[in-house]
């Protein structure tokens, strides 16, 4: 039975585990989830996804969701196919260096970026206001923070480590929002150049073309 991907095509979070499909290469089915029609908050829906977000899939009756846990099942069961995107198992320091750069993201990164994309491009798609307080706050809080990727990024080629991986992967689809809300941070080679560098690369990656202005299997 092919992996079948539950999403909504426009989901940062549904491009974040196509995309790893696809650096993967494993094939799978994609079923589309119409926001406008709430059918993620439908009884079914919310039968395998209990909060009613996007995405989770179903691997031959395995369901699982929320896209980082969706990554790592999947590049750990495909680890002989496709991108490495996870250190070998019996590297330590470099598992530990990659589960560093994840948390970076996490926490450092995309608690702001992804504020400042629901402040400046979510909410007026809503016909909500931005509250220009809070997205100052967001703004300057990430730009501050971003001084530290640099610090990292001078020192190793990606952020987690000297390989890419799913750390780098997981930035993709609220970084690419920021130019769009009109914060160019990522692309500064003048203030951040190993930043500025690493951000290009990443960005540049083919699976990630396929997948940033809509998904497809």
């Amino acid at each position: 039975m092919v992996l079948k991907l539950y999403g909504n095509p426009m989901s940062t979070c549904t491009k974040r585990v196509a995309m790893v499909l696809k650096e993967k290469n494993v094939p799978f089915e994609f079923v589309v989830i119409d926001f406008a029609k709430s059918e993620h908050k439908s009884p079914a829906y919310l039968e395998k996804q209990p909060f009613g977000q996007v995405p989770y899939i179903d691997d031959d009756g395995f369901i699982l969701f929320e896209s980082r846990a969706i990554a790592r099942y999947i590049a750990i069961k495909y680890h002989d196919q496709g991108a490495t995107l996870l250190p070998a198992y019996g590297d330590l320091q470099g598992l530990g260096r990659f589960e560093q750069g994840a948390s970076i993201e996490a926490g450092t990164f995309d608690v702001y970026a992804g504020a400042i994309a629901f402040e400046k491009l979510f909410k007026p798609m809503r016909g909500l206001q931005t509250d220009d307080t809070k997205l100052e706050y967001f703004t300057t809080t990430l730009d501050a923070k971003l001084d530290g990727y640099e610090a990292v990024l001078s020192k190793q080629k990606y952020i987690g480590g000297d390989i890419f991986t799913l750390a780098d992967l997981f930035h993709l689809p609220y970084g690419a929002l920021l130019p769009k809300a009109g914060y160019n941070y990522l692309q500064d080679t003048a203030k951040r150049p190993h930043l500025a560098r690493w951000w290009k690369e990443i960005s540049s990656r083919p699976t990630w073309e396929a997948v940033k202005d809509n998904v497809e299997a």
